[in-house]
């Protein structure tokens, strides 16, 4: 057994948990059994797994998903409904996020679009990245509040400048103002080729540059997603009506 010296050091260390785990272990006769080596990997393999489920557990909280539940897992495939297994079983496995990569998902009201952007962004939870879900309104409402405060504008642009993965659902839904286009335009530009963003839109490509309010900031916004982007279309199936008569 460890004493309480030994067990302190431990703690001091962050690593508490070899203490539960190797008093798990000598309540196992099996165990004892095994060699030291063996015992050790065991062990090891135990509070690495415990540490990984407690940080994505963490991650997850800190992303604040709108859809908490969403899963990559219980993604409905149907024949009228163009959303092909194969692009998203390879989105889930977070490839793109290493290639900088982002994802639109646009389709009609109701079809799915959140719950996609939230699975996929708890997926990327499970892979260990920092991620942040937020609806573009309450992203605009944030950044009006925090320009009233001293240096609030650049506080704003590094804070979701710095996730891995930026869900912005409802893109687009907004009139936007002057202020807000420039905020967008600065905050594509420090994103842009070294983050990725997952847009819940119901506006198609060719949309998005009037929504944006025309001009050289709507372009170049575009511009920035108009090829190192994965489109997938959702379709115009109610998912709500349908699992409601499920």
């Amino acid at each position: 057994m460890l004493n309480d010296e030994t067990k302190r050091k431990l703690r001091l260390m962050n690593i508490g948990e070899f203490i539960e785990e190797l008093e798990l272990q000598v309540q196992d006769p099996d165990t004892l059994n095994l060699s030291f080596d063996e015992r050790f990997q065991l062990l090891t393999d135990c509070v690495y797994q415990r540490k990984y489920n407690e940080k994505v557990k963490r991650l997850i909280k800190n992303a604040r998903l709108r859809l908490p539940k969403a899963d990559v897992h219980d993604i409905l495939y149907a024949d009228n409904r163009p959303l092909k297994k194969g692009v998203l079983d390879d989105l889930a496995s977070c490839r793109f996020v290493d290639e900088y990569r982002s994802v639109v998902f646009q389709g009609y009201p109701s079809s799915g679009k959140t719950f996609l952007g939230c699975a996929l962004a708890k997926e990327a939870c499970r892979h260990l990245y920092k991620t942040r879900y937020i609806r573009m309104p309450e992203l605009l409402d944030e950044y009006a509040e925090n320009s009233l405060l001293p240096g609030g504008k650049n506080k704003t642009l590094s804070k979701y400048s710095a996730y891995n993965i930026l869900v912005l659902d409802e893109w687009l839904v907004s009139n936007l103002s002057k202020d807000g286009i420039e905020f967008l335009f600065e905050l594509t530009e420090r994103r842009y080729d070294c983050t990725s963003t997952i847009f819940c839109t119901l506006y198609k490509r060719e949309d998005w540059i009037k929504r944006l309010g025309n001009g050289t900031y709507a372009e170049s916004i575009v511009e920035r997603y108009a090829y190192n982007t994965t489109w997938i279309q959702t379709g115009d199936i109610n998912m709500r009506q349908f699992y409601s008569r499920a």
